[in-house]
């Protein structure tokens, strides 16, 4: 069984109407952490070939 991405409590993702999260506590726990910008995405660093090519 997969695990609540906040808590690790188990997640029946069939029977359980806030999946992938054990509840709806956890899911507001987690829209909270993007909203407060916890979470990032990775910059992606372009090569110095990619930032020739858009000069031309």
């Amino acid at each position: 069984m997969p695990l609540c991405p906040v808590c690790d409590a188990s997640v029946n993702i069939e029977a359980t109407p806030t999946a992938p999260f054990c509840s709806e506590r956890c899911r507001l726990i987690d829209l909270g952490r993007w909203l407060d910008e916890a979470y990032s995405l990775p910059e992606q660093k372009q090569s110095e070939d990619d930032e020739d090519e858009g000069d031309e």
